[in-house]
């Protein structure tokens, strides 16, 4: 299979968690005998900060503007098995009118579907679906699976739908020595987001306020000037992929908090919860609905909902932590690695294929009655701080 993506980005994981999950599952896209081509606009503030220029059986095509690779690009969808569209790419805009133009199977792939739906009510829009949704699509993905399937058909007008979690390379992310510059009582590594930040003051910083004795360490990109530091939270800006294996190993206990959207809608596992359990570390995590379906609470991952559960957390025996990080690692292994996903997203297409037989250019039928239920702004100025918005 020829597949073909315009996504955020590949090259870069400065600040969105979208590379590593795309690194992920290319390479086991390739290993299952599969060729990509993957269409990232090259701005600026991943330019700066690319850790990635090649890779074995993905085509990197980097471009200045959509002027500048349209034509070649409608080559590669009109050569291609299948062609999708990603949440956040810069120009999903006219991606989404080539791929449903043009395509022999058109998807389209939201890593961010709480967020999506969530900015439908704010005034801005959404800057990468236009006024039609997704009706024009002959798959939607989602990395969210519960309710989020149903708001996608509902709200959008997505035809089929089908999740599409995230994912982890266990030979990218496996058990390493500890490295002395992460070590800590309670690590978290995750981009700043202003919607996390209530639960990171609860669940690691005011922790840190009541416990100076302990280390604390917090990796991650665009954290402001007004963050509440601690003299016992210790930061480390931006961590390659080469390194997340050591930082997560490096702390008895790491601890995952969830973007307000993506808990509030549940079932929306993030990449880092995956990464994390493959190398063995013990999760200490916000709840959310749908957590019991990816993994066992107290017996694979902790959970904490409050300042004094994150201490109690802190309090356990390292022989313990050790043996939740272990079993995390195996359902992990067994269930949630990029192979798996590979394997899903497989069946996901072949499905498309069968229940839409080659058309091109039918006009679907629209959902209540002829109208999307929520009129869709495009928002003109799409390449701003993208990188802000991602996961």
């Amino acid at each position: 299979m020829k597949l073909v993506i315009f996504g955020l980005t590949i090259s870069s994981s400065w600040g969105n968690g979208h590379a590593t999950l795309w690194r992920a599952l290319c390479s086991a896209l390739v290993a299952r005998g599969h060729r990509i081509v993957f269409f990232e606009r090259d701005v600026p503030y991943y330019a700066e900060h690319r850790d990635l220029w090649s890779m074995h059986g993905v085509d990197l095509r980097l471009y200045a503007d959509w002027a500048s690779v349209c034509d070649s690009a409608r080559h590669d969808v009109e050569d291609a098995d299948a062609s999708m569209v990603t949440s956040y790419c810069v120009d999903a805009i006219e991606a989404t009118e080539l791929v449903t133009a043009s395509a022999r199977l058109s998807v389209f792939y939201d890593l961010d579907t709480p967020v999506t739906l969530d900015s439908l009510r704010g005034p801005g829009g959404v800057a990468y679906i236009g006024p039609r949704g997704l009706q024009d699509f002959d798959l939607v993905l989602s990395f969210t699976g519960g309710r989020a399937l149903s708001d996608l058909q509902q709200i959008l007008g997505a035809r089929r739908v089908a999740p599409l979690y995230g994912s982890v390379d266990p030979d990218a992310h496996r058990p390493t020595p500890a490295a002395p510059q992460y070590e800590a009582d309670l690590s978290y590594l995750g981009t700043y987001a202003a919607d996390r930040q209530d639960a990171l003051e609860r669940l690691l910083i005011e922790p840190a306020r009541r416990r100076p004795e302990r280390r604390f360490v917090i990796g991650g990109a665009q954290y402001p000037e007004s963050f509440p530091w601690a003299p016992n939270i210790y930061f480390v800006r931006h961590l390659p992929p080469s390194e997340h294996s050591a930082f997560f190993c490096s702390s008895p206990l790491t601890l995952n908090v969830t973007r307000r959207a993506m808990a509030e809608m549940g079932y929306c596992p993030s990449g880092r919860l995956f990464e994390a359990a493959a190398c063995g570390a013990a999760i200490l995590t916000d709840e959310w609905d749908g957590l019991a379906d990816f993994f066992n609470p107290g017996e694979e991952m902790l959970v904490t909902r409050s300042t004094d559960d994150t201490i109690a957390a802190l309090s356990l025996p390292h022989a313990e932590l050790a043996r939740i990080g272990e079993a995390a690692r195996r359902r992990t292994l067994d269930e949630h690695t990029a192979d798996v996903r590979a394997a899903e997203l497989e069946r996901a297409l072949d499905d498309a294929t069968k229940a839409w037989p080659p058309r091109r250019h039918a006009t679907p039928e629209l959902p209540s009655g002829g109208a999307l239920p929520i009129s869709l702004e495009v928002v003109s100025d799409r390449s701003s701080e993208a990188v802000e918005r991602t996961q």
